[in-house]
């Protein structure tokens, strides 16, 4: 894979899938934007991407504090992405939350945070960058979730929002495949990142990790890495016939029954 004179931009990059996915890239020769609600997160990703970098002509990675949530921080980023680098050739929508909650449990104001994140945040940054990436028959890849795939209690809002980044990546696949612009997602399993332990304790997220043994065929849970892999495959020209596809990297979650 080989992203020499590419530019990236790729949310939420300063944790987990985002800022494995973000180094993955600049070993692979891109220019980056990456962008995040941490601005310390945002820099620390930056250094190691500037270790890892293929070239001293990617440059450091350009960082972008925004909340993908808010349309105006989204215009911001679309903007200010183009203004530095002048085209696009990638867009990763990676920036998500999860929260627990059920039909009886999940709050409207909750309910909307994580469509917001989660959808309506790779909708809209799409929407606005789908010019420039018709421009360089570019490509976008979305993070979803075996969440997408198959349903999980507990955790309705979150599932919806996957569910529909699944079919999101679909649509636009059919809608910009004859113009040159691929789209694709992949539907992480269990991975160790920050995402859960945003709400569960210490001891919650070890059980939660042991049961991945059960959960996964594999019988493990994933390393950011593992997805980043994935995502730069399918940013790349190797993935050039691969389009509206939607793969799952879960250590074959979704192929199992629950058991």
């Amino acid at each position: 894979m080989n992203f020499t004179n590419k530019v990236v931009l790729l949310t939420g990059a300063a944790s987990g899938i985002g800022a494995a996915t973000a180094v993955r890239f600049s070993e692979l020769g891109a220019k980056l934007a990456i962008v995040d609600l941490s601005a310390e997160g945002l820099k620390k990703t930056a250094e190691n991407c500037i270790k890892c970098a293929k070239s001293k002509d990617q440059g450091e990675p350009f960082q972008i504090v925004g909340d993908v949530s808010k349309s105006e921080d989204l215009e911001c980023i679309a903007k200010s992405t183009i203004k530095k680098y002048k085209k696009l050739d990638v867009l990763a929508n990676n920036a998500g939350i999860m929260e627990d909650g059920t039909i009886e449990t999940t709050c409207l104001e909750q309910f909307d945070r994580m469509i917001h994140t989660n959808l309506r945040s790779q909708f809209y940054l799409s929407l606005l960058l789908v010019p420039e990436l018709l421009k360089t028959k570019g490509n976008i890849v979305n993070t979803s979730s075996i969440c997408g795939m198959r349903s999980f209690p507990n955790t309705l809002a979150y599932n919806i929002s996957k569910a529909g980044v699944d079919q999101f990546t679909r649509c636009v696949a059919l809608e910009l495949g004859e113009r040159g612009v691929r789209c694709n997602c992949v539907n992480p399993g269990v991975i160790y990142t920050n995402l859960q332990k945003r709400y569960l304790d210490e001891n919650g997220y070890k059980e939660f990790l042991k049961k991945a043994k059960y959960t996964h065929a594999l019988a493990r849970y994933g390393q950011p890495i593992e997805v980043a892999n994935v995502i730069c495959f399918l940013a790349s020209d190797l993935a050039s016939f691969i389009t509206g596809h939607n793969i799952p990297v879960d250590g074959g979650r979704h192929a199992m029954t629950p058991r």
